[in-house]
């Protein structure tokens, strides 16, 4: 019965999220980040006279080695071209004491970092988050998934 309260509480949050345009999170497998697994996110922007933020979504154990994760992220809009692209780094964990930072639970631990805010897409369509570890390890353990989010601002 608890489980069941959780998972109706859950759905019923994400149903409310009305500024929600995309959200989606891809699972590594055996929880590493190689470094030619190169992820792509696409999704439709409807509404392009709206300002809009973009997040990164990054899940990891309580094993991940290191206390931070840099990423290489392009936005690209439907021909392929890049809009903006950067290199990110983003605190999982703190420096000095180890203690994790993010919403967790049991070993598992998540982050969201905003990307872009506010951004502005220049047309209506098909756009793609291209998302990469720049660790320089050919393979990065316990990062359990990666994803994007893309959200309409509150006006």
């Amino acid at each position: 019965m608890k489980h069941f309260i959780w998972v109706t509480l859950f759905f019923v949050l994400v149903a409310c999220d009305s500024n929600r345009v995309f959200e989606e999170n891809e699972d590594l497998t055996d929880r590493v980040w190689l470094e030619e697994n190169i992820l792509d996110f696409e999704f439709e922007i409807e509404d392009a006279t709206k300002d809009y933020s973009i997040y990164a979504n990054i899940r990891n154990t309580k094993d991940y080695p290191f206390y931070n994760l840099y990423y290489h992220y392009s936005l690209l809009d439907s021909l392929g071209k890049p809009l903006k692209k950067d290199l990110m780094n983003i605190d999982l964990f703190h420096p000095k004491t180890g203690e994790p930072y993010g919403s967790g639970l049991g070993d598992m631990f998540d982050h969201q970092q905003v990307v872009l805010s506010p951004f502005s897409f220049p047309d209506a369509g098909r756009y793609t988050i291209r998302m990469e570890q720049y660790m320089r390890r050919d393979s990065l353990h316990n990062v359990v998934s990666v994803g994007v989010r893309v959200e309409k601002n509150k006006e």
